[in-house]
This record gives structure tokens, sequence and C-alpha cells, in this order.
């Protein structure tokens, strides 16, 4: 175990925002100083073989049923059904995060996952919800490549991965899809907690920044979204600012946007807000962090149909 890092007084600040007790304080602050390893987790793609080739830890009650939690030790990415696409490996914080799809009870014929690499959320999505079609768009270029690889090796079609900034998507198929998934560029805070680097994370200006981002995004989602369709809005970072606030700002914006009780997440309320939103914090030994929130248009009225020239256009992948 390393040497524990002296917290910056930014971080002790958030700290006290975030938890009434002295303890959780602590608690929370040891775990991005001194930084610890939490267990991979595998989304299993294919039917898990009866002979499992890893050590797993006894499920949580509201673990997904296509999920592992690993035991330590193990190196899933170096196995041959990583390589066939059996499994994509993840950290159990995101999938705590999109685990809000497991609420939406109405089949789901159509998802877009609005920034969508890596791909691990694209993957979820399509084991849950079994779509018609997912369209996973990453607007920054140089992470288009690892979008494509992990969505062709773990065979997730029918498909189309495309580059496009949210107001275009916003312009081009406004009030057609019931599922919009933002997992949302951020400051990255839960990043010290498995001992990666974020610099400026807690610095004010970095937040208020991504903040400004995140809004944007979600109002060009809350558009897209078809009547009784819904957004999932996730980040891996600790600040109200970027989580709680945002949706403050969008439900204020779009009143027909509401939060959803997401019943198996009711244990991880969020104790800073009243209405449902979800936090998973490093000290919970579970993962490095995360904020979920599921909101539904409260609109009525038949979604609008995606023009299938949209579909076509050059530079789009279909899988």
């Amino acid at each position: 175990m390393g040497e524990r890092e002296q917290p910056s007084n930014l971080l002790i600040k958030l700290s006290h925002r975030l938890f009434k007790e002295a303890g959780d304080r602590d608690q929370f602050i040891q775990h991005l100083t001194q930084p610890t390893v939490y267990n991979t987790c595998l989304l299993w793609r294919d039917p898990r073989p009866q002979d499992r080739p890893f050590v797993v830890e006894p499920p949580l009650f509201w673990q997904p049923p296509f999920v592992d939690r690993l035991a330590p030790g193990q190196r899933p990415g170096q196995h041959a059904l990583h390589a066939a696409g059996a499994y994509y490996c993840l950290d159990f914080s995101s999938v705590f995060a999109i685990s809000s799809l497991l609420a939406i009870a109405k089949p789901i014929d159509l998802v877009l996952d609005m920034c969508a690499s890596p791909g691990g959320k694209s993957v979820f999505a399509w084991v849950a919800l079994q779509p018609q079609l997912l369209l996973s768009n990453e607007v920054i270029g140089k992470r288009m490549a690892q979008l494509l690889s992990n969505l062709k090796r773990c065979r997730i079609h029918p498909a189309i991965a495309l580059r496009l900034d949210s107001k275009i998507l916003a312009e081009a198929i406004p009030n057609t899809l019931p599922l919009v998934l933002v997992d949302a560029p951020c400051s990255g805070q839960s990043l010290l907690a498995k001992g990666g680097k974020a610099p400026g994370c807690f610095h004010p200006v970095t937040i208020k920044n991504n903040a400004s981002r995140q809004k944007r995004i979600l109002a060009n989602a809350a558009q897209i979204v078809a009547p009784g369709g819904y957004i999932a809005y996730t980040t891996c970072t600790y600040s109200p600012e970027e989580n709680e606030q945002v949706v403050e700002w969008l439900i204020k914006k779009f009143p027909c946007f509401q939060p959803v009780k997401v019943e198996h997440l009711q244990d991880f309320q969020s104790q800073l807000v009243d209405f449902p939103c979800y936090r998973i914090f490093p000290q919970s030994g579970l993962g490095a962090g995360a904020f979920s929130v599921l909101l539904q248009n409260s609109e009525s009225g038949e979604p609008a149909v995606i023009s299938p020239d949209f579909l076509t256009q050059p530079g789009m992948i279909t899988l």
C-alpha cells in the first residue's frame, strides 16, 4: 500500500459538501489519496460457459444477471473468450450507473448512446434491452477506433457507429428515440480512486466547464427523445455541479422530463436532493464512483420517424 498523499483543500471542501459525518468524509478522502484496486467485472455478451474460467464474487441482490464481479488478481482481458467477444470488461461503478436501464419495463426498439466510446454502456444496452437498432455515437475522432473495435469484437449488431455533434443529432432526429444514453464527459474525479490522473479535477473552472458541456449535451438529448421515452444520464465524478445540479437544470428547462425511481438502487439514493438519483462512492468497496439518474419524457403522442436517409449518411458504419 503506497504512501498516502495529502488531500488538497479543494478535495476537503468537496468532502464536506458530500457527507455530513466526519467519518464518511475521512473514508472518502482516504480512498482518493490512497487508491485501491477494485474488482473487474465481466459483462457477458454470450451465455456463460458451464465451466467458468474465472473465480467470481457472490452477486449483489441488484447485480444484473449477465454481469460477473471477479475475485481479485485475475486477468480476463488476456483470455481467449475476451478475444472472441464473449464478454466486455468494465468497472463495477459503470455497471451500477447503467443498471438504471433495468427499470425500463416496456420494450425499447431504438437506442442512442450519445457519448459511446469505449463502448461498455452500448454493449450493456444491447444485452439488456435487445433493441432492433443501436446507434453508438462518439464525437471525438480519436476515440472512434476503440469504440468500433469493441463493438465488432463483441458482435454488437444491428448497430450503427457514427460521429456527430449532439446538436446535429437533435436537429436531424427530433422526437424519435425511446432511449438516449448520456455518459457525459466529466471532470473524472473517480479516476483518482483507481490510481489514475485527472489534473485539475477539483478546480471550480474545470467543474464549471464540464457542467456547461453536460447541459448542452443533455438539452440536445431531450430534443431527441420521443414522448414517453427516457434519458439515462451518468457520470464518473463526484461534484454536485456535474450531477444533481445538472439534473435540476434539465428538469427546469424541460419540465416534461422527470426523474424515475429505480427500485433496485434505492439504497444508493443521493442524500443531496429529494428526487430519485443515485451515487456510489469508493469507500463502498464496489467501485471508484458514479452518478446515475433515469429521466422520462412525460409528454404523450407518437414518436417521429427517423428518415432512412439519415441512417445511410457517408461516414456512418453499419455493424
